[in-house]
């Protein structure tokens, strides 16, 4: 799945030049969103708001996530790769009984324990089996939005069950779960950012604020109010024939974007706000939405599916109205916004677990260099084990789960089926090796079923099918990944081959994934084991 994140800093202090100091965040999130499915990549979607936020602002070139949904969301929220959380096998599926382990600080929790106001909106999808995974309890004041992967935007329901819900702690310190039957029928992007303009308006500026607006547009299903499609669409080919639906869904998420800046602007605090948009990872490879030009698209660890588009707006930069073409990664969030809170994380009584990203607020307001490498992904089948530990806690006989597939989409279903590999970039050099998923090229503003390829090499596997074998490219001339020059570099290859073992030393071991239909009950979502053992 995708993602399309924004962050809003709303700065409190800022102190000439260097990390702002305790500033409020706004977090926006889009998921599945294509590097080129906006204005400023002369793409034929309206996203006049992004637009304008991204050109007066910081453009940023080499911004990478996971391939998909679960794995970019946890690397984000908690700073650590995921080899390191458990999501290097993919996405969390509906019904599966893991999730972000409770021994993970996330960025809601780090900022809340230094006195911010933090509320989440939107999905969530980074577990639900127990409620000590679900948002409220993993730092979140309050939450409003889905806890699974994706749902109708109009029902608000995955297979047949409803997963829209007010959640918080009230008065006498209850949590509270509203599930939100009475808004069904009703536009969830549209919701999202009501419910985001409405917590700003609210917000006690007396504290700093975090507000993750996580929406899940444009992800499947093909859901768009039919007036929208005509106001913003109709300008677009109707073949392939749900890009018209899938640019509304980009458009009206645009739309929100602009009344989220509005609203900062009423409260008057736009002019110390902060703006860092990207996708969780690109638009699904082969049909509605592009990556033009780069090469496959979600699921793939090629450019397309993890070099997000993603930008940086704000008063607060020291340089404005460039394209910055440093490395960094979606890990690197924590780190950077842990240094703006203030936050030491030696003085609480959680531990602290190593991070991988690093802080980026110099690499982006003043073009500073931050890091030389970024792993893509890396996987190793012997790092899964049989076990009842506390993260699956009971072995569960595994059942069949009916999904609306059709409905929602099969993206998110689709196992890869590779063998170990491991994809990482090293300065300009991006290194594949082992079994992985190789997708084509698709062109500029034209996606379908019958994806048009710019070319066809008889040595690549296209449609998103099993390569194999080592693999390097030089993405400074290459950024398209069309040209394999391993041969032509031997020393390149080997020493970034030598850098598998070191890797390895950090990976988590994961089980074997159990399902149950447990967590279905009366027409609703909601969490079905107890008593996790909070490690």
């Amino acid at each position: 799945m995708k993602l399309l994140l924004i962050v809003l800093l709303v700065v409190v202090n800022y102190v000439g030049g260097t990390t702002p100091s305790r500033p409020n965040i706004v977090m926006i999130l889009a998921d599945d969103m294509g590097y080129q499915d906006v204005g400023f990549r002369d793409s034929n979607i309206l996203t006049p708001n992004m637009d304008r936020l991204a050109t007066e602002g910081v453009i940023l070139e080499n911004h990478y996530v996971m391939p998909q949904c679960s794995p970019t969301r946890s690397s984000l929220l908690s700073g650590r790769h995921a080899i390191r959380t458990g999501f290097w096998k993919g996405n969390i599926k509906p019904n599966e009984e893991w999730g972000l382990r409770l021994n993970e600080t996330t960025i809601p929790e780090m900022l809340r324990r230094n006195g911010y106001a933090t509320h989440g909106i939107g999905k969530w999808h980074c577990g639900m089996y127990t409620w000590d995974h679900t948002p409220v309890k993993r730092g979140f004041d309050t939450f409003f939005g889905l806890y699974l992967g994706a749902q109708g935007y109009f029902s608000h329901k995955r297979s047949g069950h409803v997963d829209l819900r007010d959640n918080y702690i009230d008065k006498d310190g209850k949590f509270v779960d509203n599930v939100r039957l009475d808004l069904q029928g009703k536009y969830s992007t549209y919701l999202y950012t009501d419910r985001a303009v409405e917590t700003i308006e609210n917000h006690d500026k007396s504290k700093p604020l975090f507000l993750y607006l996580s929406y899940t547009a444009p992800h499947t299903p093909n859901d768009a109010p039919e007036e929208a499609v005509k106001k913003y669409a109709s300008h677009i080919p109707s073949s392939p024939k749900q890009r018209r639906k899938y640019a509304t869904q980009i458009s009206i998420m645009d739309e929100g974007i602009g009344k989220v800046v509005e609203a900062l602007k009423r409260e008057n605090i736009l002019d110390n706000t902060i703006i860092v948009f990207t996708s969780d990872n690109g638009a699904v490879y082969g049909k509605k939405g592009s990556n033009y030009p780069l090469r496959g698209g979600k699921q793939s660890l090629f450019e397309g599916g993890v070099r997000a588009v993603s930008f940086v707006s704000s008063p607060l930069l020291q340089k404005t109205g460039y394209v910055n073409k440093n490395l960094h990664h979606v890990t690197d969030w924590y780190a950077t916004f842990q240094k703006m809170a203030g936050d030491q994380p030696t003085h609480h009584s959680k531990l602290q677990l190593p991070l991988d990203g690093v802080d980026i607020w110099s690499s982006i307001s003043n073009n500073q260099p931050c890091r030389e490498e970024v792993l893509m992904n890396f996987r190793d089948h012997s790092m899964i084990q049989d076990s009842s530990e506390h993260e699956f806690l009971v072995k569960r006989e595994d059942s069949t789960i009916d999904e609306d597939i059709g409905q929602l989409g099969d993206d998110e279903y689709l196992d890869d089926d590779s063998d170990d590999f491991f994809v990482i970039r090293w300065k300009d050099w991006k290194l594949f090796t082992g079994k992985y998923k190789v997708q084509d090229w698709t062109s500029k503003n034209s996606l379908g079923e019958a994806a048009k390829f710019d070319r066809d090499d008889s040595w690549l596997t296209g449609g998103g099918k099993a390569g194999s074998g080592t693999k390097l490219f030089d993405l400074s001339t290459d950024p398209r990944e069309e040209t394999n020059v391993a041969d032509k570099n031997p020393d390149v290859v080997k020493k970034i081959l030598e850098k598998i073992p070191g890797y390895r030393e950090k990976m988590t071991k994961i089980n074997k994934r159990t399902r149950s239909k447990e967590g279905m009950k009366n027409g609703i979502w909601v969490p079905w084991v107890k008593n996790v053992e909070k490690v």
